[in-house]
């Protein structure tokens, strides 16, 4: 690839990605100003965090170098709070409760499926469960943060499984905090990918560019079926060997998953051809 290719080709997809960001910060009162501080924050972190020489200790000068912002710059926002990811692991913790009740036989029914539980009293119950799968969260912090984000329902004095999957549909704030997450986690998973020529990670979608309204709701269903398949069986294969809270030995340990999302998007059917010749379509479609 021709010498500033690269370049060009990066600031084209970064575009792409920040489209649909900005969409967001701008419906949230988010200024340009304000995102300005917080990628200018995130650009001298990450420098100093992941760009230093090796055996030395990183530098202000060199981060300046790295960034093109001033010494005094960096020194100003390497002062400010780092960011806080307190709330996400508290959310990651209540979803491993989630997959646990799926898949652990002690929480199911006859028929093999996740049991109503009480909180506490006869075996088994929810705190057991939170106790098994989750070490030492709070079982009354788990179940209110699952019954306000609607994967649980109160039946009879009961917790009831609503959604397998941790998805708080009905909350805004939690729903921006995923859309920090995953969205950082697909990007590294195609950093690594355009780093490294093998052991590529998992990176595919499959995708219909012309498919006629009446077969959307349909393919919603049909994927949302095959994607529980799937992430039911991924789930049974990790909890079996996810260590949980112990991390002894010497052996390096990983998070692991894998995520699917839905893509759909309203087709201009003229946004290939010239003006004039979109003008004259429409004007014939009149």
């Amino acid at each position: 690839m021709q010498e500033g290719e690269v370049e060009k080709r990066l600031l084209r997809a970064v575009r792409q990605v920040l489209r649909p960001l900005v969409r967001i910060l701008l419906r949230n009162g988010i200024t340009a100003h304000t995102f300005q501080e917080v990628a200018r924050k995130e650009f001298v972190d990450v420098a100093h965090e992941e760009f230093q020489l090796d055996g030395r200790k990183q530098t202000v000068s060199r981060v300046s170098v790295l960034t093109g912002l001033s010494r005094k710059e960096v020194s100003r926002l390497q002062a400010l709070a780092p960011l806080d990811t307190h709330d996400q692991v508290f959310r990651n913790r209540a979803a491993t409760v989630l997959s646990g009740w799926v898949i652990d036989a002690d929480f199911h029914d006859s028929k093999g499926d996740p049991v109503d539980l009480p909180f506490d009293g006869p075996s088994p119950n929810f705190t057991e469960l939170v106790k098994k799968h989750s070490g030492d969260m709070q079982p009354r912090a788990v179940a209110d943060e699952l019954l306000r984000n609607g994967a649980l329902l109160v039946v009879e004095g009961r917790y009831r499984m609503h959604r397998r999957g941790y998805m708080p549909l009905d909350d805004p704030t939690a729903m921006i905090d995923i859309l920090g997450t995953d969205t950082a986690e697909f990007i590294e998973t195609i950093d690594h990918n355009i780093q490294t020529r093998d052991n590529k990670w998992l990176q595919a979608k499959v995708l219909a560019e012309n498919l006629p309204e009446e077969h959307v709701p349909e393919f919603e269903t049909y994927s949302r079926r095959l994607a529980r398949h799937v992430l039911d069986e991924l789930t049974h294969w990790l909890k079996a060997r996810d260590k949980g809270d112990d991390f002894s030995g010497d052996d390096h340990r990983y998070e692991i998953g894998l995520g699917l999302y839905q893509i759909t998007r309203l087709v201009d059917k003229h946004a290939d051809q010239d003006p004039q010749s979109r003008d004259a379509n429409e004007e014939k479609e009149r």
